[in-house]
């Protein structure tokens, strides 16, 4: 068990953690008698911590209501994963809080043993994490907002932009915000469709949180409704290069079931897709040189919209 220090501060973590705890239960969570409890509770008052107490059968501790310090120890694992989660968030998309990281990171080196500390300063210059040009910003005040509407069980209204380009007003019972494919969803009931939608975040405008309220489902799995709505196994493989970095792509193209790699100073790009005119359109809308290595099918695809096209054109032609 902890030495009597850590056992201090264990109170001092379970106090912070909830509004009232028993002595009996401090003296079983700790291993120790009442009594020992009773010296622990003293010693953090000697320090200044507001400790209040009510004696008797049953009697709890309690910090003053309002009071709270900020965790001031961390082993070396804990401290190592709030720096990477700190310093990972642009991976998603949610680059304005960049300032509040690097404030909250700072503070946490403040706060830490000069071992640990150095350990901190040895991951800043070591550890390198690449922005991928597929995650897609989000503004995360709105994504504060919307989780304060999903705590409430509130419903939000906002304007809506569909993939193409046609605008809305929306009112949803948003169940779970979930990040997939370098994006952030809200995921809930759409009033206006009465069926069970996804949004993209960086799709909504003017969010606004209702007074009106709704009654969640016990349980909803937001992630497994959004696999459930894309193709289990698409059934052509796809293989192509592209005469641009990258970077090129970025917006244009789903990373789903989608591989893209630098090659030969270009790209690389392996995806599997159901529909090929779809891909064969995106391809045709590329300003860059494009190879197709696979399938032949895409290559009939290309051909036959470029008969379209060229009927098109001679119809316009003669016209």
């Amino acid at each position: 068990m902890y030495d009597p220090s850590m056992r201090i501060l264990t109170v001092l973590e379970l106090l912070q953690a909830r509004e009232s705890v028993t002595g009996a239960e401090l003296a079983r969570r700790l291993e120790v008698s009442p009594r020992t409890v009773q010296r622990y509770v003293t010693r953090l008052q000697d320090l200044g911590i507001p400790v209040e107490g009510r004696r008797g059968v049953g009697g709890a501790y309690r910090l003053k209501p309002g009071f709270r310090l900020p965790p001031l120890m961390f082993t070396g694992e804990e401290a190592l994963a709030l720096a990477l989660g700190l310093r990972a968030l642009k991976q998603l998309g949610l680059h304005t809080l960049t300032p509040a990281a690097e404030g909250a990171s700072a503070k946490l080196t403040r706060s830490l043993p000069a071992p640990l500390r150095e350990d901190m300063h040895a991951l800043e210059a070591a550890v390198q994490l690449d922005a991928s040009p597929w995650v897609v910003s989000t503004d995360a005040a709105l994504l504060a907002t919307l989780l304060r509407a999903v705590r409430g069980a509130q419903v939000v209204e906002f304007a809506y932009t569909s993939l193409t380009g046609r605008a809305s007003r929306r009112r949803a019972n948003v169940y779970r915000v979930m990040h997939l494919d370098g994006r952030w969803y809200a995921v809930g009931l759409c009033q206006l469709r009465q069926e069970l939608r996804s949004f993209r975040l960086d799709r909504v405008r003017d969010l606004a949180v209702l007074d009106e309220t709704f009654t969640p489902p016990a349980t909803f799995d937001a992630l497994a409704l959004a696999r459930a709505s894309l193709p289990a196994r698409p059934r052509h493989d796809i293989s192509v290069w592209l005469a641009c970095p990258p970077e090129a792509l970025q917006g244009r193209l789903t990373t789903w079931h989608t591989d893209i790699t630098a090659e030969a100073g270009g790209t690389r790009v392996r995806c599997q897709r159901e529909e090929l005119e779809w891909f064969a359109s995106f391809l045709l809308a590329l300003p860059y040189p494009v190879r197709v290595d696979s399938p032949p099918a895409l290559l009939d695809t290309l051909r036959v919209m470029a008969e379209r096209g060229r009927t098109l054109l001679a119809a316009q032609a003669t016209g």
